[in-house]
């Protein structure tokens, strides 16, 4: 693949991210500016996601797109067959977009994909939005953080960001707990003793 002037998955539109990709293969498509190995996949994949996250046929987003409406208007229309997404809506499906082929079913198609496009030695592209973007001549997107989602993540616990204990906190950690008796590598609760 390369950069053809389609945005990038990333973008937001209204707040949603693969939308205005989708409006722009459906405008490249109609002008005769979209190659074959794009065509293929119109209206399926990802395209299909997004028709069915706002609740409408992909036809109806063609539709809107060759009456000439803009991106916002095109989302309006949409809107109005259905209902307006909640922001909470709207962030399960950008976070469900944004980690698509990480670790999920589309997992063996992005490792197909990445073998197609020669990036199977790239191993900070993990989602299938990463793989778009480095394939089409953009840096792969750090996804949410700042590096490797493996990594970042081993640092998230119970809902909060942390970072590795300190030696104290450490210490701390594996200090016998009062109540305790500790035998080797196997700790008991110890049973209270009657004091007189």
């Amino acid at each position: 693949m390369k950069n053809l002037g389609l945005r990038s998955p990333y973008d937001k539109v209204a707040g949603l991210v693969y939308f205005g990709r989708m409006v722009d293969q459906i405008r490249a498509h109609a002008n005769g500016e979209l190659p074959p190995e794009y065509q293929a996949n119109l209206g399926k994949g990802l395209d299909e996601h997004c028709a069915n996250f706002l609740g409408v046929t992909y036809n109806i987003v063609v539709q809107y797109v060759n009456e000439g409406l803009s991106d916002e208007g095109i989302l309006e229309s949409c809107f109005s067959m259905r209902h307006r997404p909640s922001e909470a809506e709207i962030y399960r499906w950008n976070e469900f977009m944004l980690k698509l082929g990480w670790h999920d079913d589309a997992s063996r198609t992005l490792k197909q994909l990445k073998r197609e496009e020669g990036l199977i030695a790239r191993s900070e592209v993990e989602t299938i939005f990463q793989l778009i973007d480095a394939a089409e001549g953009r840096p792969p997107h750090p996804n949410h953080y700042d590096g490797s989602c493996l990594d970042q993540i081993s640092l998230v616990v119970g809902g909060r960001r942390h970072s590795p204990p300190s030696s104290y906190e450490t210490r701390e950690l594996f200090a016998p707990t009062p109540g305790y008796v500790t035998n080797g590598l196997q700790q008991a609760r110890a049973f209270p003793l009657a004091l007189d």
